[in-house]
């Protein structure tokens, strides 16, 4: 499994368009609202709305293959009932493998992909207790896409900042 670590903060109108085509809504410029170590936290209301939706969001960019990235989005719904964790990744991964997680050298499993976009495929994954103190008090996850059956690659996620900027989520 390759390795390939390179942040990328840039890309944060990218997250943003996820996170209204995951969410159902949908979110205009985005603020940015604070940064949490490796984490920004962007807020913005949407049409209609009568209050702003914010998420914590990391990018992250393979050094080595520039069409490998991922957006990783953390927030509440809407209407404040569930904690979601949303992961796009490029088009052309091989979406009967799902998405991988490892914290800290621990196997976390793997999630399905629930839709492609123009812009890439989501993974989604409701937050339970567990996972958030497992990522909250983690240093580093790495998330696997596979290309092929046989070639998983481990892209890097920092986890600096994840506690400060989750507990903050409204």
């Amino acid at each position: 499994m390759k390795r390939i670590v390179k942040h990328c903060l840039a890309g944060l109108g990218l997250a943003l368009a996820v996170v209204a085509a995951t969410a159902g809504t949908s979110f205009g410029q985005g603020v940015v609202r604070a940064q949490y170590g490796d984490w920004q936290m962007s807020c913005d209301t949407p049409p209609g709305a009568s209050f702003e939706q914010c998420a914590i969001i990391q990018n992250v960019m393979a050094e080595d293959q520039p069409n490998v990235g991922l957006s990783v989005i953390v927030l509440r719904t809407a209407d404040r009932e569930a904690r979601l964790l949303r992961v796009l990744a490029p088009l052309g991964v091989l979406l009967p493998n799902g998405l991988g997680l490892n914290v800290d050298g621990k196997d976390m499993g793997r999630v399905a992909f629930v839709r492609c976009l123009p812009n890439g495929c989501v993974a989604e994954v409701v937050l339970d207790d567990s996972l958030i103190e497992t990522l909250s008090n983690g240093s580093n996850a790495i998330f696997v896409v596979f290309k092929t059956p046989e070639e998983g690659i481990g892209i890097p996620v920092s986890l600096n900042g994840f506690k400060d900027g989750f507990a903050q989520l409204p």
